[in-house]
């Protein structure tokens, strides 16, 4: 991808895992790879592969099992939680606590890094929020309930937070995992826009891998025995990366039409 000098985030022999006890389960070892500022990009890869902790990892979640993430080219863990905060938003899959709050208060959330102890908004953080929910197309929800959206709608209240956030990088983690076809090309529409428009770097999971082929300015792809390709979508198409996504005798990769197709019996 990127050089190391342009790079937001940096991987560095880096090995994801857990441990548990006396035990360690190593997920991936020895990754290497750099996110270029402003670009779109996608992590690919099955059902258990490691994705979301590989992102966790990235965001600091959870610590390395070896080597070293650098966000700016400073070590992750040498940076404060409060400074982290304004460099990195998260938007995870998890359902959201029952509350009362609005579309507006949820967004505005996102600035909480910046707010004094009493969680003053000034004119600052009002812009801020405003202009979230103008970039995600919910200005006309800001009264509601978050409890009374669709899923659709609630997760693009989840992308203004992350918005008002206002981090040069974001990670979402399976952002249409509950949505259909027409609300996950939206959410990818609207990511790729906000990449354009805001010159953020944005990297999601996901598993809509057509549409990511399509979109992404690159990917990283995890495949089996913990291997990661990156690079353009096109380049993983001429080493044949995505060959190993999918049981051969079901889904195909298509070079020509550059998308999965189902194979017919």
């Amino acid at each position: 991808m990127n050089k190391m000098s342009t790079a937001v985030v940096n991987a560095i022999d880096l090995t994801i895992g857990y441990r548990s006890k006396k035990q360690v389960h190593k997920v991936a070892s020895e990754l290497n790879f750099s996110l270029g500022s402003g670009q779109f990009i996608v992590l690919l890869g099955k059902n258990g592969i490691g994705k979301s902790t590989l992102l966790r990892t990235l965001s600091k979640v959870q610590a390395p099992l070896q080597g070293t993430v650098q966000l700016k080219g400073k070590p992750l863990e040498a940076i404060h939680d409060q400074e982290l905060a304004t460099m990195l938003s998260l938007v995870l899959t998890e359902r959201l606590p029952p509350s009362q709050l609005t579309v507006f208060e949820l967004v505005a959330l996102g600035r909480q890094p910046y707010t004094n102890w009493l969680d003053n908004l000034n004119n600052e953080h009002l812009k801020k929020i405003l202009w979230a929910l103008e970039k995600t197309e919910i200005s006309q929800l800001k009264n509601k309930r978050f409890y009374e959206l669709s899923d659709g709608q609630l997760q693009r209240v989840l992308i203004a937070r992350a918005l008002a956030q206002d981090t040069e990088l974001i990670i979402l983690d399976e952002p249409t995992a509950h949505l259909d076809i027409h609300h996950t090309y939206k959410v990818f529409s609207l990511l790729k826009d906000l990449v354009k428009t805001t010159n953020k770097t944005i990297l999601i999971s996901t598993h809509e891998v057509n549409l990511a082929i399509q979109l992404a300015d690159s990917c990283l792809l995890l495949t089996e025995g913990g291997q990661l390709h990156s690079g353009t979508a096109k380049q993983l198409i001429e080493t044949n990366a995505f060959d190993s996504l999918f049981p051969k005798d079901l889904i195909s990769f298509n070079k020509t039409l550059e998308q999965f197709v189902i194979k017919k019996t």
